[in-house]
């Protein structure tokens, strides 16, 4: 298998670019805070004490358009909890000292303002949250609110990993690890406010949405400031991940979870960052082939899981790799025209610097299946919600989270 790492120049860009980014940053959060919760309801079970507007952080803004008709429609499940790294982040990593951010514009341009995802609107996690008929899920960052967060919780932090030194160049973040820890203090609020006997009943039927190990591979296999390529070739390295994996979605088990969505990782050797490291504009194949068996082993994992392993457990795997796949390939049959170039960024591919404070993106951005240089266009992450939901064996598998939500 043939080594890479990305080159020493991108990281110096990616450097300029934290510099740019690290302007946004407010210096009053204690690193140690980090993994901590907001202030939760007090001890006796009173409601947690309302913060000051000057302390509080910014609430999010009202999108222009929700993904849903607008319907009343019945809740499929009780809750969705959602776990996972900037695909889905929804604004947990805007209180960290973080170069991964998404709090400023123009990120949020089409949801009416930035909240902190990386995308111009929605995530495949806001797409699925409401074909299940759930409310927009609340980041875990924010100040406990039992009916808001009684419908679910995300805690996915930009730049986590399964394992805790991924992504530590961008300072803080959240890894898989500490997310599970969170949960476990949501669920002693839920308690506290709810009662044991419902929330015990209620969390087997809830979803939990799982989606770690990208930044696995762009934050640490591929990374020069690591060397994790000196210890593990692509096959032993998949198989460190997938046993710490199953650890982690274990501990979940053991909190009372018993439906998983498990997503792999997509067509990472074709995102813009990579795609401008090429020479001849087409996608990284040392990459793709690199992913390849963290994904072949985790959906391996999930059918074992799925046999007897964890009575009453039912976990489902996003096949993200097929389903980018078909969309790169039939990108023009799916409404879209650029595929091989950010919306927002620059320099080649308009990916070797992501998108800025204040920089103009395209004004097609529904043409484009990427929004900056690592993350796909809200139009994207709909569509991939759509083939979650509903997709059939070649997507979803043992079967779709449609459904899962009706077991």
């Amino acid at each position: 298998m043939a080594r890479l790492r990305v080159s020493w120049f991108c990281m110096m860009l990616f450097l300029l670019t934290s510099s740019v980014l690290a302007q946004t940053q407010g210096d009053d959060y204690d690193y140690d805070d980090a993994f901590a919760p907001e202030p939760s309801p007090s001890d006796d079970g009173s409601p947690a004490p309302i913060v000051d507007d000057m302390e509080a952080p910014a609430p999010a803004p009202v999108p222009e358009a929700a993904p849903s008709s607008g319907e009343e429609r019945r809740a499929l499940v009780p809750a969705l909890f959602a776990f996972g790294d900037s695909l889905i982040d929804s604004g947990n990593n805007n209180r960290l000292f973080s170069f991964a951010k998404a709090n400023y514009f123009p990120y949020g341009i089409d949801f009416g303002g930035p909240t902190g995802r990386f995308s111009n609107a929605y995530t495949i996690l806001d797409q699925i949250g409401d074909l299940l008929g759930l409310p927009l899920l609340p980041p875990y960052s924010e100040t406990f609110n039992v009916d808001k967060m009684r419908f679910g919780v995300n805690y996915a932090s930009a730049a986590a990993g399964i394992l805790d030194i991924t992504g530590f160049h961008f300072v803080e973040r959240i890894p898989f690890g500490y997310q599970i820890k969170n949960f476990e203090n949501t669920l002693v609020s839920l308690i506290k406010n709810m009662s044991a006997p419902i929330v015990e009943e209620a969390i087997p039927k809830c979803i939990f949405f799982v989606g770690m190990g990208s930044n696995d591979y762009l934050n640490n296999y591929i990374m020069p400031a690591y060397f994790t390529q000196d210890e593990y070739t692509p096959q032993k390295f998949a198989e460190l991940l997938v046993h710490q994996y199953k650890e982690q979605l274990i501990k979940l088990y053991n909190l009372g979870a018993r439906k998983f969505i498990i997503a792999g990782i997509g067509q990472m050797g074709c995102i813009p960052f990579l795609l401008a490291e090429s020479s001849n504009g087409e996608c990284s194949e040392i990459v793709n082939q690199m992913v390849h068996p963290f994904n072949a082993k985790l959906k391996t994992m999930i059918m074992t899981l799925n046999k007897s392993e964890l009575p009453g457990a039912h976990f489902i795997f996003l096949d993200i790799e097929n389903m980018f796949k078909d969309i790169f390939i039939n990108y023009k049959s799916y409404g879209f025209s650029v595929k091989d170039r950010g919306c927002c960024g620059s320099g080649k591919n308009k990916g070797e610097v992501t998108c800025l404070p204040m920089q103009t993106p395209c004004p097609n951005r529904d043409d484009y299946l990427f929004w900056d240089a690592y993350h796909p266009t809200s139009a994207v992450n709909l569509l991939l919600g759509d083939m979650a939901f509903y997709g059939g064996p070649n997507f979803t598998f043992p079967m779709n989270i449609q459904q899962l939500a009706t077991l």
